[in-house]
């Protein structure tokens, strides 16, 4: 499907509207994998352009050509009308591009605002970047605190903090990549409406890259589908509905009904239904009177108690910056209890110890894989091993031949898009690195599997296959 070249009225629906980015046959490969394939894509100044698709469907690599972080291997980029050669961001950046990237590019030793001034050349004016800082913050409804210690916050403002610093250039040109995965709701809400008014008012080309039905429908203009590296539909938003872009994404029919929770599209009327025929079974895992004090001092969980039965899949669900991510860290043997107590299948788990929870089965998809899921610079087979290489191991070595063969079997199973099990980290999509931490994790059986927030999807998604028991650690 292309879009129409009139809407209901018979105007066409791009008049007025300059073309701001021109793709043409643009093709990345990295090793047999086809990252993008022979990609057409027209950005226009005044409207927001939704790319949507599955994880691993090309959609970063194809935005990361744009902004000069990968080359690409055939085709041509235009801006307004001139065909450039964009080699690294800077170029981008004077080309009047910004893009606020899925993974975090921060320093964590630096604070707010010195991070925001990173790159800037000549005198620094510390007060005046503050008080842009601010001006942005209530703006977008980003409020972050400018001489915080970026190495302090929680997920949530460090995405503030990136889109503050993408936006504080003032870039013609702005590419969002997955933005809202670690922000509420209602900042994801105020985010856009500001978006839609700068647009309209400024003339800015916008590109929203996402896998969420609902985001795409009502905060873009058009949209680009994307499967297996190609653009498979192209359409205005007016004329999308759910069903639609669900195929489009998956090249199947989808049942929204008992989908939607995972594309985020359930209505608040909707009558809760089961999305899963398990069991319930015993105890599995209790956290009992659990305390846990933060960086602060100040208590971030407090006197928390939880049961967990076989089958069960447990949502913990509230405003970022209440215990879900020392709850994930607890359970990640990364803090140790100052109260309470935490039992795996009625035994006792010493929190805080390295490997006690994995060993006692708790498997765990970190909401930041790049900071504690993945080494980008070990191969895919070395990272499906990271937490325990029992099973390919002989006398304390790795047996190659082993590793291989075990890679393999995940690779086919878990649909790893890569050029092998030797393949290196980096060379994968970011969809195709979290299926890795996905199959890893899966692979070693868990009692209890932890889903971080930006994970929570994925490993709903895959119970199916290994009925795992799950606390999904969600905001």
């Amino acid at each position: 499907m292309t879009p129409s070249s009139t809407d209901r009225n018979g105007a066409d629906p791009h008049a007025g509207s300059a073309l701001a980015v021109d793709l043409r046959k643009i093709t990345k490969r990295f090793g047999a994998v086809t990252a993008c394939d022979s990609v057409d894509l027209a950005l226009r100044r005044g409207r927001i352009h939704g790319i949507l698709g599955e994880n691993g469907a090309g959609k970063s690599t194809l935005m990361k050509m744009l902004i000069g972080l990968v080359l690409p291997d055939e085709g041509t980029i235009c801006i307004d009308g001139v065909e450039q050669k964009i080699h690294s961001p800077s170029d981008a950046s004077r080309l009047g591009l910004g893009m606020v990237h899925q993974h975090f590019s921060l320093v964590e030793a630096l604070t707010v605002w010195e991070n925001v001034a990173l790159g800037e050349t000549g005198r620094l004016d510390p007060t005046a970047i503050r008080n842009r800082i601010g001006d942005i913050a209530d703006q977008y409804g980003l409020v972050i605190e400018p001489d915080a210690q970026v190495g302090n916050l929680t997920a949530g403002l460090r995405q503030r903090v990136e889109i503050i610093k993408c936006l504080r250039r003032d870039p013609s040109i702005v590419i969002f990549d997955e933005p809202t995965s670690v922000l509420t709701p209602e900042e994801s809400a105020q985010l856009f409406e500001s978006l839609r008014h700068v647009v309209a008012d400024e003339g800015r080309a916008v590109v929203l890259v996402s896998h969420k039905l609902d985001e795409i429908l009502h905060a873009t203009d058009d949209i680009s589908i994307m499967r297996q590296g190609a653009v498979v539909n192209r359409l205005l938003a007016e004329d999308a509905d759910a069903p639609t872009l669900a195929r489009g994404m998956v090249g199947r029919e989808v049942s929204l009904r008992s989908e939607r929770a995972a594309f985020g599209l359930l209505a608040a009327n909707d009558a809760p239904t089961a999305v899963h025929d398990n069991q319930i079974g015993d105890v599995v895992l209790t956290m009992s009177g659990v305390t846990v004090r933060g960086l602060s001092g100040i208590r971030a969980l407090d006197d928390l108690s939880i049961e967990l039965r076989a089958g069960e899949i447990v949502g913990v669900a509230g405003v970022e910056g209440n215990g879900q991510r020392e709850l994930g860290d607890l359970l990640s043997s990364l803090v140790s209890l100052d109260a309470g107590s935490v039992s795996v299948n009625g035994e006792h788990i010493p929190a805080g110890r390295s490997g006690a929870m994995a060993k006692a089965g708790v498997g765990v998809i970190p909401e930041d894989r790049h900071d504690s899921g993945v080494v980008l610079d070990m191969s895919v087979a070395e990272n499906l091993v990271l937490v325990d290489q029992s099973n390919v191991a002989n006398r304390g070595l790795i047996d190659q031949h082993a590793l291989e063969a075990f890679a393999v079997e995940l690779i086919e199973q878990f649909g790893i898009l890569c050029a092998g099990p030797h393949a290196p980290m980096w060379s994968l999509s970011g969809g195709n690195q979290q299926r890795v931490v996905l199959a890893r994790e899966l692979a070693q059986h868990p009692v209890v599997l932890v889903a971080a927030p930006a994970a929570a999807a994925a490993a709903a998604a895959s119970r199916e296959a290994a009925a795992p028991r799950v606390v999904s650690v969600a905001e």
